[in-house]
């Protein structure tokens, strides 16, 4: 079996070694400050994901230069995607859109632009500017999806139904956009299968999939809720033979964005052996190689 991984995909696309540097537009999210709901998702920290971004103080050209200086014993005569990751990246006015994305897109280092956002945060402005940039080069936009699970996604204070990102995907398909889907794995009270139908169902649609682990986090509402009723926690061999699973469903045409993610290891509660992520790379490794699952490139290179 061959999987479509992310490093393999942008070698072969761009004839060349591409990293993302991670960006921070200083946006927050409609389900923080009220618009639709408070408090983020029960997942997330206070930085929205961003826990690896430069700082927000920099301008963009800056931030972006910072990150080049962090991956220059690493890359030689590779290229960037400029990837806005913390919070909503398109819960803003379209003039500031416009500014920061321009800012990026036209970098000369830079070979194209990935924005973080919501489903529900795409309106017609928005869509416009992203199609102008989808012509310029080349546009990821990554949906935070999570579960395709009404009531967990009530649980999780995800604050939008499931057609809203249905959507979306119509909607930034036709502007020329990719889409990428994030679902997390492990979310409370959800069943392998349950998980399995999200990952099936998004790939259908998708042009490329994130498979987060969950992780629970200091300050966060759901170590609130693990402190108060612990729920399950995937083992390492149990989260890689449910990886191995989803990999079976997952359509060789879809690029694996991530298999596990990384989280913040000063604010990791749960599980611990993620926060090794040599040990968790060489295991799945191991794992792929012995149900003949061949991939573009090693699970370490696919963690962007």
């Amino acid at each position: 079996m061959y999987i479509n991984t992310l490093n393999a995909y942008l070698k072969n696309r761009f004839g060349r070694k591409i990293y993302k540097l991670t960006l921070d537009g200083g946006m927050t999210c409609p389900n923080r400050d009220g618009k639709v709901g408070f408090g983020g998702c029960i997942f997330c920290g206070g930085n929205g994901s961003g826990s690896f971004c430069p700082s927000v103080d920099l301008s963009i050209t800056a931030q972006i230069e910072e990150g080049k200086k962090l991956l220059k014993n690493k890359i030689k005569e590779g290229g960037y995607i400029a990837y806005f990751q913390s919070h909503t990246n398109t819960y803003a006015a379209v003039p500031y859109l416009r500014k920061i994305f321009y800012e990026a897109v036209n970098h000369p280092d830079i070979v194209g632009i990935s924005i973080g956002t919501r489903p529900d945060c795409l309106e017609d402005d928005v869509l416009k500017l992203l199609e102008e940039l989808a012509k310029i080069k080349p546009l990821w936009v990554e949906l935070g999806l999570q579960t395709i699970n009404e009531n967990t996604a009530k649980l999780i204070n995800r604050c939008y139904p499931l057609k809203v990102y249905d959507q979306a995907v119509k909607n930034l398909k036709s502007i020329g956009a990719e889409v990428v889907t994030h679902v997390i794995l492990g979310l409370p009270g959800e069943s392998e299968e349950q998980m399995l139908e999200t990952v099936a169902y998004s790939s259908k649609v998708s042009d490329g999939i994130k498979l987060q682990l969950l992780h629970v986090l200091k300050d966060t509402k759901l170590y609130e809720m693990y402190q108060k009723e612990p729920f399950k926690i995937f083992s390492m061999e149990e989260y890689t033979e449910l990886l191995c699973r989803c990999i079976e469903i997952i359509p060789k045409n879809v690029v694996i964005h991530r298999m596990t993610g990384d989280g913040d290891k000063r604010l990791l509660i749960e599980p611990m052996w993620s926060g090794n992520k040599k040990v968790v790379l060489n295991y799945i490794n191991k794992a792929f190689s012995e149900k003949d699952i061949v991939q573009g490139c090693k699970a370490e290179e696919n963690n962007m």
